[in-house]
């Protein structure tokens, strides 16, 4: 073990002992203290975790075409949640069909539409993230947004994608307060800019690894000479588990993490379990069978941040390429697409990894302390305090 190693853990008694406290006490109904300075993401800290670069966003939206937007409801003191969508290119989505595969890492979920995808190959609508019981509304504004499209007037059938994550500890989620109307401005407003992250859209109302968590993404562009692709990934983390971030065991130090002793007394009674949807986008020209092994990348990716995949954890993955489209329409009996050999897959499927990784820290990072249904308060990872553990400089330095 290295001298910065034992450095680290050395301070994990005086972490400890200074977490004991709430230093965000006093929070106001949903969100941070008004002089709460703003959060950073994980490489404003100074770390850069993988060896991959990001392209300039580091963000799924460096994939070209791919859109995000959010819809965000704050209101009362109990509604906190929202809606994110994800729209592999600006036009026809049913007509211009992308190749696309998912992965079920484990299924205790509600993710809709995810078995056409895996039977046939190709997503023909945004993919839209809310929370649990607000699935069979985006499902149906989804196929109501999908046939108003122009050139889809004879479209009788639609297959919405879906996926949710149970934001009921924070949110009064009982109460259904998504709407169609949400689902649609969440769409409407998807744009390919920067991507707002933490405590936004479907991840308004989440908690991951003992700490408020959120939407988060992250991007690796490879180098020219392992084929110059770009993959994006974008998460919704509502996980247990115990928060390790660049192999040091954060949870642990900071004395929130899953099965410690009275853990749920302070996070709810389910807080080691939950569920996490993972968006992969790529311009590499993938066949849906090479975006499902691209899909299970995932998985090593949650192991690295602390995830154990608990029983009533729902771990969806839906990966998309933009390299190429699918027409709904054709006279033609066969179709000719160029397709990145297996060989060549390994660089992307580490970028995965790495894009998965670093955009879970995104989320908890970017993630502000809330407090919502029955006064109940999950507070934001502590930004100072995870400085000092991972022997980084104060902010200002």
């Amino acid at each position: 073990m290295s001298e910065r190693r034992h450095f680290r853990f050395f301070l994990i008694p005086l972490l400890l002992a200074g977490a004991a406290g709430n230093p965000l006490a006093g929070t106001p109904p949903g969100g941070t203290r008004p002089d709460a300075a703003p959060r950073p993401r994980i490489r404003d800290l100074g770390l850069t975790p993988g060896i991959l670069p990001p392209a300039p966003r580091n963000a799924i939206t460096d994939v070209d075409g791919v859109r995000v937007g959010h819809r965000t409801l704050i209101r009362d003191r109990g509604i906190r949640t929202g809606v994110t969508a994800i729209l592999p290119h600006g036009e026809n989505l049913y007509q211009e069909k992308v190749p696309a595969a998912v992965w079920v890492i484990n299924a205790f979920g509600k993710a809709a539409g995810f078995l056409q995808v895996r039977e046939v190959g190709t997503l023909e609508t945004p993919i839209v993230l809310t929370n649990t019981l607000a699935v069979g509304t985006a499902v149906q504004e989804v196929v109501r947004w999908s046939l108003e499209q122009p050139g889809n007037e004879e479209t009788r059938s639609v297959n919405a994608v879906v996926g949710e994550t149970n934001d009921g500890y924070l949110n009064d989620i009982r109460a259904l307060p998504v709407t169609a109307a949400d689902i649609r401005a969440a769409i409407e407003a998807a744009t390919s800019g920067p991507v707002e992250e933490g405590s936004v859209g479907a991840g308004t109302g989440t908690r991951a690894l003992g700490f408020k968590g959120g939407i988060g993404t992250s991007s690796r562009r490879l180098p020219e000479h392992l084929g110059g692709h770009t993959i994006g990934a974008l998460v919704q983390t509502n996980f247990g588990g115990i928060l390790t971030i660049e192999g040091v065991p954060v949870g642990e130090a900071l004395g929130r993490h899953a099965f410690r002793e009275e853990s749920t007394s302070a996070a709810g009674p389910d807080a080691n379990e939950g569920s996490v949807m993972i968006v992969l986008a790529t311009d590499a020209p993938l066949s849906p069978r090479a975006l499902e092994r691209l899909a299970r990348r995932s998985t090593p990716a949650l192991g690295r941040v602390g995830s154990f995949v608990s029983h009533g954890s729902g771990d969806f993955v839906v990966a998309f390429s933009t390299a190429y489209r699918i027409p709904a329409k054709t006279s033609d009996s066969t179709d000719t697409v160029e397709l990145l050999r297996d060989r060549e897959l390994s660089p992307l499927f580490l970028a995965a990894v790495e894009a998965v990784e670093e955009a879970v820290y995104n989320s908890l990072l970017r993630a502000t302390t809330i407090t919502g249904h029955r006064g109940r308060t999950v507070e934001a990872l502590p930004i100072e305090e995870l400085r000092r553990l991972l022997d980084l400089p104060p902010a200002g330095r």
